[in-house]
């Protein structure tokens, strides 16, 4: 692979000439590129509540953050990093829904993990650099491929062919050691036909949180051919990362004392010393093959397909004392007529999976009349399994002994029809029905050595419709109402006592926009109404992914307001604020009774969902005092945070505050095209807040109730240097 790379530079360095596009080929190159992303995306007239964030946009905060930190301004969006400092593992939620229910993808291809459906986006660093263009859809939203969407759909488009050659290098540094290297060079457009681009990527930070260090390596490669009515994409990209563990947070009773303590490779040694594990890391390897193939049939028709695969491998690593050699599958040890039934360990628990599939999309385009028709199928299969590599007492294991291994397959076929008809000149009509197959099942003994045969088959129906009404030029109106489905996922099945059911979602979006020459508003309102909707219980497995329960009958609702406004040509306004309520009509939380046994209910009516607020906003200022120049201040405020169902106060994430002061200085000279100069200062009133956390309980005698939270970076700063020639 990079033997290749290393021959594209040379190409590129060698002196190819670029060509220059008349108007009419421009716009004929523009239409074929966004073919690939047309059949997922919702347009002007598609009555869902959706925004768009351009790649300038993306650049003022590209720095080394993971991308949940690029789209910190997005409405009722709440972002987190586990080390503190948006370096490492980040998260984001919408609406209250975490990131199993958001669905991504990337040019139309699912990114979720198919068992988890989580996002990691860990596993693709400094992908910010390498994105075009990203819609956010909130609510339901459109079809699309991959898991359901039940909070919103994040959908990525790379970057798109450039005309001019190009080399750029960029670097940065900021606090807690932060380093972001990265080179990328461009083709340009070569023989009106071809163009090429890759990229190499490094970052590395100690984080803000004791040892949550992060080394990411990335690369990124396209090749694009250009046809008069046909393009042609191939892309390879991917990442690798080691980040130190810090996914436990900082139990409650610590905080006042140290709240960057991180108690992730704790152990004792023989001579009753405290000592940390110098590798309780995260290691994981991911690569991406994409290719896609956009065709313009005729004036009415275009067609586009691609065919992706995705292999990634990677462990995390353990240091674990006092471990009883029956978990593990060993006898007991007889040492000197002694016997020994513990030891200390070192294990790693590997994930090692494969995701390949194919997506389409028909489009057809109108006077009054478009329509999609389009869907793929994915096929995953993941192996866990858990080796240990070294023991203080050998038993009979072997180096690598593996001491569980289990197996998931998932297979995921949809297809969908997406139609926008014209009744009037003033009134659309958006129908999309969508029928999805599921079909999952995992086998073999898990990580607690428990025999696991769990298969389950879904299929569902998710139609969706609306109308869109045009008031005048620069104002609109829309209503839809949508049904959609989701399976559970691994983790339901694996770690709950009971079989967990699906999840249906009814959501209605009424919404209002315009948008005048210096001024642009916004309203939307939203009912999501759930019914057995698997929530957060605010408990953690055992390896730091959430535990879900279904509930009954529950509910998400608010009002959305988005704006900006134009003061002159230096100052300029954008912002968003949400006023929400999410609630569950009747809870019931066990707990484990580990005096007397038995389980404990508590029943609890009416109460918040976790991870939820009520309040979200978010405000910029850009001032723009000279050419090339702009100075950002950005705020964010989430308001008060459930750790869990029962609405108790002890358990939540107080309300916070925090402001970014971002400084973006561009300049151009005869000899480098670009020089960019950046400077954000991160948090600059130096707030101390926590940004997500959990709680659990249970029972010995009287009720406890351990409650664990992820401490954010006080002031911070990132500085960057851009190059382009």
């Amino acid at each position: 692979m990079f033997k290749k790379f290393r021959i594209f530079i040379l190409l590129v360095l060698a002196g190819f000439q670029s060509f220059s596009q008349s108007e009419e080929d421009s716009i004929r190159v523009k239409e074929l590129e966004e073919i690939v992303i047309t059949s997922t995306r919702a347009g002007g007239n598609t009555p869902i509540t959706y925004q768009n964030i351009e790649k300038e946009t993306i650049e003022k905060r590209n720095l080394g953050q993971d991308m949940p930190y690029m789209l910190v301004a997005s409405p009722s969006l709440v972002y987190t990093s586990d080390a503190g400092t948006g370096i490492g593992y980040t998260g984001m939620r919408i609406r209250g829904s975490d990131a199993t229910r958001i669905n991504v993808t990337i040019n139309g291809i699912p990114y979720n993990d198919a068992e988890s459906q989580g996002t990691f986006w860990v596993d693709l660093p400094d992908f910010s650099s390498s994105v075009n263009s990203i819609q956010i859809q909130r609510g339901v939203g459109t079809s699309t491929n991959g898991s359901g969407a039940f909070g919103a759909t994040v959908n990525l488009e790379t970057n798109v062919h450039s005309n001019d050659a190009f080399a750029e290098l960029n670097n940065s540094y900021g606090s807690f050691n932060t380093r972001k290297h990265n080179v990328i060079l461009n083709s340009g457009l070569i023989d009106e036909k071809w163009s090429f681009e890759g990229k190499l990527s490094k970052i590395l930070s100690d984080g803000y949180v004791d040892r949550a260090t992060a080394d990411l390596n990335s690369y990124y490669l396209s090749g694009n051919y250009i046809g008069k009515n046909t393009i042609v994409k191939a892309l390879m990209f991917g990442g690798k990362e080691i980040t130190y563990q810090a996914w436990y947070g900082v139990e409650a009773g610590r905080m006042q004392e140290n709240r960057t303590y991180n108690s992730a490779g704790f152990y004792i040694d023989q001579n009753g010393n405290e000592r940390f594990y110098d590798r309780e890391v995260d290691d994981y390897k991911q690569d991406h093959y994409q290719l896609h193939v956009s065709q313009i049939l005729n004036d009415n028709w275009t067609f586009n397909t691609a065919l992706h695969y995705t292999k990634g491998k990677g462990f995390f690593e353990q240091y674990k004392q006092d471990e009883s050699f029956s978990d593990y599958g060993l006898p007991d040890v007889e040492i000197g007529g002694e016997v020994i039934s513990e030891t200390d360990l070192i294990r790693r628990r590997w994930l090692d999976n494969d995701f390949y599939g194919l997506i389409y999309g028909f489009n057809y385009d109108a006077e009054r009349l478009s329509a999609v028709l389009g869907g793929g199928y994915n096929y995953y299969e993941g192996d866990h399994f858990g080796e240990i590599i070294w023991t203080q007492f050998a038993s009979t294991s072997e180096i690598r002994h593996r001491y569980y291994d289990n197996v998931g397959k998932k297979k995921d076929f949809n297809t969908y029809l997406k139609v926008n008809y014209d009744l009037t000149t003033k009134l659309n009509l958006f129908g999309d029905i969508q029928m999805r197959l599921v079909d999952y099942e995992t086998y073999g003994i898990d990580s607690d050595r428990r025999m696991i045969d769990i298969g389950k088959s879904f299929t569902f129906f998710n139609p969706k419709f609306g109308l869109t009404y045009t008031i005048d030029n620069n104002s609109s109106c829309y209503a839809s109402y949508a049904i959609g489905n989701r399976e559970p996922v691994r983790n339901d099945f694996v770690d709950n006592p009971t079989v967990p059911t699906h999840e249906t979602l009814a959501d209605l979006e009424i919404g209002y926009k315009r948008a005048a020459s210096d001024y642009n508003f916004g309203v939307n309102f939203y009912h999501m109404n759930y019914q057995n909707q698997l929530v957060l219980t605010g408990a953690l497995n055992d390896v730091g992914g959430n535990l879900r329960t279904n509930v009954d009958d529950s509910y998400r609702t608010g009002i959305e307001l988005t704006g900006g406004y134009v003061f002159g040509k230096m100052l300029r306004w954008s912002g968003n604020f949400t006023y929400g309520q999410s609630k569950i009509k009747e809870y019931i939380e066990d707990l484990n009774d580990y005096g007397e046994g038995g389980v404990v209910t508590n029943t609890y009516k009416d109460t918040y969902i976790a991870y939820s607020p009520d309040i979200i906003g978010a405000s910029e200022f850009t001032f723009t005092p000279a050419k090339g120049l702009d100075i950002l201040l950005f705020s964010k405020y989430v308001g008060k945070q459930y750790l869990d169902n029962t609405s108790n106060e002890a358990r939540k994430l107080d309300p916070y505050f925090v402001n970014d002061l971002i400084i973006n200085y561009t300049i151009h000279t005869r000899f480098i095209k670009e020089i960019g100069l950046n400077l954000m200062v991160n948090n600059i009133f130096d707030v101390e807040y926590e940004s997500n956390g959990y709680a659990f309980g249970y029972v010995d005698s009287e009720e406890y109730r351990e409650v664990y939270y992820y401490p954010q970076a006080g002031i911070n700063f990132l500085a960057g240097l851009k190059l382009r020639f």
